[in-house]
């Protein structure tokens, strides 16, 4: 829009200023500055330009520039420049203001859609204003760092200007829910949701990175990011070192955990004995934790506990005098290798139970 199609009620008042000043020399008084603050924010409301706003006043200044002898330059120009500058802190406040109520109605949104506490229907509606399409399969993935994060904050704008440059306009949706970076991706694009595991991981000085599965629909969304979070919250207990984890990879754990008495009988009853050895049970868990991590291979497992291989051997002797099941049995293994995993992901001996 050109200045000369900016309706004249923006511009209401503005000729007689500027021939009050022209015969007084005086500046504009409070009520004339209230008033052109208030023009300000009618205009940004109604959506004109600022530019074509400032463009409409220097064009109204050119046809009523006072044509009296006594018009002094400097005072038309002073009261032209006070006008202008009250104008448009008015349109700059009444676009603060849009802003933060646009980023009110977003907060809203992110969190009813991670959360699923909106009416289904609804959110779907809402989400198309956000560019996400809930009718079609979306995933999460989730990013968390040392720190906790904002939007706004460094990282998150890094990582989404990384992404924008790759994908551009994708019905990606990037934000920041408890201090971690959050993005909701349609689920036929996982290269997506990759990119921003590689560009998270380095904004975030090497944090971790857990990717749920695609889901259908709203309510996909929620069980998306939940299984994102389940992710991050097992690699802790579990000490997975992997920067990025697939939820996918992972769903043996919670099928494990969701008889939780179960497990903990199997913990005590396999585990129990461990807590007769000298220095507690803790040391011969970790050294099952190693020896099965690295294959049962004792050499890696020794390497990986510092220790040597004849250390560790005894250790593994130990064990099978305590507890009955041999390690390096493949017959008794598998109960020994659940009830470490058991024991992991119950934090126990630490918690007692």
């Amino acid at each position: 829009m050109t200045a000369g199609e900016i309706p004249e009620e923006y511009l209401d008042g503005y000729a007689h200023v500027l021939a009050d000043a022209a015969k007084t020399g005086r500046r504009l008084t409070r009520d004339e500055l209230d008033s052109r603050r208030a023009l300000g924010e009618r205009a940004a409301e109604a959506g004109f330009g600022l530019r074509a706003l400032v463009g409409a006043h220097l064009a109204a200044t050119r046809t009523h520039w006072p044509k009296t002898d006594s018009a002094s330059y400097e005072s038309v120009l002073a009261a032209v420049e006070q006008a202008i500058d009250g104008f448009a802190e008015g349109y700059e406040r009444a676009q603060r203001l849009a802003v933060r109520q646009q980023e009110a109605i977003r907060r809203e949104f992110i969190d009813d859609l991670l959360y699923g506490r909106s009416d289904l229907g609804l959110l779907a509606e809402r989400a198309e204003r956000f560019g996400l399409r809930l009718s079609y399969a979306h995933a999460v993935a989730v990013a968390q760092g040392a720190v906790a994060y904002e939007e706004g904050d460094p990282a998150p704008r890094e990582v989404e200007q990384a992404l924008i440059s790759r994908f551009g306009d994708r019905s990606i949706l990037l934000t920041t829910k408890e201090g971690r970076l959050v993005c909701v991706a349609p689920g036929d694009q996982g290269e997506v949701l990759l990119y921003f595991a590689k560009q998270a991981f380095a904004a975030t000085g090497g944090g971790r990175v857990a990717i749920g599965r695609p889901q259908q629909g709203a309510g996909g969304v929620v069980h998306s990011y939940e299984e994102a979070l389940n992710a991050l919250d097992l690699a802790e207990r579990l000490d997975i070192d992997e920067p990025v984890l697939h939820a996918a990879d992972l769903l043996v754990y919670p099928v494990l955990t969701r008889d939780r008495q179960a497990m903990a009988e199997l913990v005590l009853g396999t585990l129990g004995p461990l807590t007769k050895a000298r220095g507690g049970a803790q040391p011969l868990i970790d050294t099952l934790t190693a020896y099965f991590d690295s294959g049962c291979v004792a050499a890696e497992a020794a390497r990986r506990l510092l220790l040597s291989v004849r250390a560790l051997t005894y250790r593994l002797q130990r064990i099978h005098q305590l507890t009955g099941a041999d390690p390096a049995d493949p017959g008794h293994r598998y109960t020994l290798q659940t009830a470490v995993i058991g024991a992991r992901l119950l934090d126990w001996p630490a918690q007692e139970f």
